[in-house]
């Protein structure tokens, strides 16, 4: 489904421009834009030297700003490449009056002209798209070309945080994960029934589990 594009979107854009970076690479190509180097300094952005965390497909920003409301020694960088509903996470963090959030715009195959390495403490990929395995697995964010891209960014002992209600993705994401050289741990096959404690429910969750779906979760660090 086509998503209606927000009114009044350029405006509203320019009102959140402090919680909001734009992803402007010269070179549309992802094989040509991610040698561009456009690398964020996270002290200046965060004005703090604390952990910095990054969420790929942020959606509306649900789970990121409740991340940075109870984590608030703790940065979050939110990724989205759809401005219209990347907005609405810019308008909540800013109403909000959170100021260990920031949000850019880009697609994650930029992600490496603006990540420096060894630079982020966990990783969050929350219902991300389950594009058709034979078609487009090489868009799927737990695919090896992906899960090599992140690897640059993580800090030592940086976790990989996926959350999906798609059974036949998050097999899929199992084998790429080892793979890939991940060791993967605390796999739920049920989260909302397995006891786990401190889940962040996003908008996504809250649609699937109450249409009882189960939602599967897991964890990688690399090896």
């Amino acid at each position: 489904m086509r998503m209606r594009h927000k009114k009044n979107l350029e405006a509203r854009l320019e009102a959140v421009g402090d919680y909001l970076i734009v992803a402007k690479n010269e070179s549309l190509n992802f094989q040509d834009a991610y040698k561009e180097n456009h690398l964020l300094d996270f002290g200046e952005l965060f004005q703090n030297g604390n952990p910095v965390y990054l969420e790929i497909g942020c959606g509306k920003g649900q789970f990121a700003c409740t991340f940075a409301q109870k984590n608030p020694d703790f940065n979050i960088l939110a990724v989205e490449k759809v401005n219209d509903v990347l907005v609405i996470g810019c308008e909540t963090a800013k109403e909000t009056g959170l100021k260990n959030i920031k949000f850019l715009s880009s697609y994650a195959e930029y992600l490496p002209s603006y990540i420096p390495e060894d630079s982020i403490s966990g990783i969050f990929l929350n219902f991300s798209c389950p594009f058709p395995k034979n078609t487009y697995e090489n868009h799927r964010l737990t695919c090896g070309r992906f899960l090599n891209m992140y690897k640059p960014f993580m800090k030592e002992g940086a976790v990989i945080e996926q959350k999906t209600d798609n059974m036949h993705f998050f097999e899929f994401s199992l084998e790429s994960f080892s793979k890939a050289g991940f060791e993967i741990s605390n796999v739920s096959l049920d989260l909302h029934n397995s006891g786990f404690e401190g889940n962040i429910v996003t908008e996504y969750e809250e649609k699937f589990s109450s249409q009882g779906f189960p939602i599967y979760r897991l964890e990688a660090r690399i090896k």
